[in-house]
């Protein structure tokens, strides 16, 4: 880039600051992901302790997060093309680690449920203001780099909560873990107010002459009129274009692989091999954890690297990362050892990450400066209402039929057998949950009986996790036919841009 495709000298941060300010906001997103995730990592104790079916904790993981998502995200996004981003940050912070703390005193699953939607409003202040900030941050070459190391905080939370919270399970029960993993934020969010500036909105835009009179990116003035006009805007931009339209797509499925497939991936590793809660953390942890945070930071500097000479590749990398990762997880899932179940998570983890940043610098990159908050809520709310609120739900209630399936042995021969054992399974009042109460194989009344439900539940969470992760190829496809016409869309976003960036 030449120099007189840089922003002012006065608005110039030096690359030092900037580092800082990325490990600031991916530290917050860190806390983030583990407060996401630590009802995951608690769900077997959990489980037993209250008595739960996978559906309701499908519900707790996924659905119940979700619930006013949509409301919150959006609304706070707004705010934050209006408001300053960083205090919404810290605010965000402040409110989603106060409430996992309060996870710790919950006794019911109604409990869990209402402090699981308040965790969802307060955790939909993050991401959307701290992508917006890290695009006035970091011009659009590097922009997909700059949100994969942000994005690394989805695996260092990840390895937060499966480590320290396989820990403190194991020693002290679930409910601390809620407490130590709640506290931190706290922390974070006094440390992100008093570091971090707020730029102004556009400042990274490149200045180089464009056609059209300039315009200017400053917020405007909050008017409740204009409101939906402004988000039905954002919503064509990314929806309604055939390549942003299929890289939209492509996240919402691929994010419904995962978070469907690793909602029960801890409980898998407790419940198809003989492990404590301490070494399942720390398993799960690593690879879940370390090769997807390799992957996400590549994908992002493949994608610039690679998009420099031919915008495609922002498309393709993640396709041939999914493409990759689908045959890896199914592999994982078969193993019959640990060791090599975790191993191959690790390296399909790797490969099935490589598509989050190349996906959000294309978000940020086709949208206006004073919209980029909004277009990332947007995707947030999508992938929260659609794989999210249903990826886990839906693992949870197929492993809830084939438990009654294999536990009572009826399904038939070949394809058609299995569907229609699925279609009249009655999980809800069947005979797996009659005779292993809280569908616990330790709470059962016998050791045949615990056999079999143990063996049931085992063999149901394999086949349930195998069948959501082979969602990722389908992500794939979308992926490639985003390729088809990027290059014109973010040419001709680019040349907008600049001119709305002019001084």
């Amino acid at each position: 880039m030449t120099d007189t495709q840089q922003p002012p000298a006065a608005t110039r941060y030096s690359s030092s600051y900037k580092a800082l300010v990325t490990l600031l906001l991916m530290l917050a997103y860190t806390l983030n992901s583990a407060d996401r995730q630590v009802v995951a990592i608690i769900a077997q104790p959990m489980k037993v302790d209250l008595g739960l079916s996978d559906t309701q904790l499908g519900l707790l993981v996924g659905t119940a997060f979700a619930a006013l998502y949509v409301v919150s995200g959006l609304v706070i996004a707004r705010l934050a093309e209006r408001l300053n981003r960083v205090v919404i940050v810290s605010i965000a912070l402040t409110v989603w680690s106060a409430l996992t703390m309060l996870y710790g005193a919950a006794a019911n699953f109604i409990q869990l449920l209402f402090v699981r939607m308040g965790v969802g409003i307060g955790e939909a202040g993050c991401t959307p203001p701290a992508h917006s900030l890290l695009s006035d941050y970091f011009e659009p070459s590097r922009r997909a780099t700059a949100l994969s190391v942000y994005s690394c905080g989805i695996s260092f939370g990840y390895i937060l909560s499966a480590i320290v919270g396989g820990y403190v399970t194991l020693h002290y029960g679930w409910r601390a873990t809620c407490v130590v993993l709640g506290i931190p934020g706290l922390i974070m969010a006094v440390a992100i107010k008093r570091l971090v500036r707020e730029p102004r909105l556009g400042r990274a835009e490149p200045r180089n002459a464009v056609a059209g009179p300039p315009a200017s990116p400053d917020r405007p003035r909050l008017r409740v009129s204009e409101e939906f006009s402004e988000l039905a805007a954002v919503a064509r931009t990314l929806l309604l274009s055939w390549p942003v339209g299929n890289v939209v797509l492509g996240v919402i499925i691929s994010t419904f692989a995962a978070q469907g497939s690793w909602a029960f991936v801890p409980a898998f590793f407790k419940r198809a091999y003989p492990l404590d809660y301490s070494t399942i953390g720390l398993a799960v942890g690593l690879a879940g954890g370390v090769p997807v945070g390799i992957g996400l930071v590549a994908g992002g500097v493949l994608s610039d690297f690679l998009g420099g000479r031919r915008a495609r590749w922002y498309t393709l990398v993640p396709a041939l990362g999914l493409a990759i990762s689908t045959p890896l997880y199914v592999l994982a899932f078969l193993q019959t050892g640990w060791q090599a179940a975790a191993l191959l998570l690790a390296v399909a983890g790797f490969f099935g990450y490589l598509s989050f940043g190349p996906t959000f610098g294309i978000a940020q990159n086709v949208v206006a400066p004073n919209r980029r908050a909004t277009a990332t809520a947007l995707i947030y709310v999508l992938l929260n209402v659609i794989a999210l609120a249903f990826g886990p739900l839906f693992t949870g209630w197929l492993i809830d039929r084939l438990a009654e399936v294999n536990f009572t042995h009826t399904a038939g021969h070949g394809v058609f057998g299995w569907l229609r054992a699925l279609w009249y399974a009655h999980p809800s009042g069947g005979a797996f949950q009659t005779m292993c109460p809280g569908r616990s194989p330790i709470a059962a009344e016998s050791a045949a009986v615990a056999a079999n439900c143990a063996s049931a539940l085992a063999q149901a969470s394999r086949q349930g996790i195998i069948v959501t992760v082979l969602i990722y190829a389908w992500a794939a496809l979308h992926y490639l036919l985003g390729a088809v016409g990027l290059e014109r869309v973010l040419r001709d976003a680019s040349a907008r841009n600049a001119a709305l960036s002019q001084p």
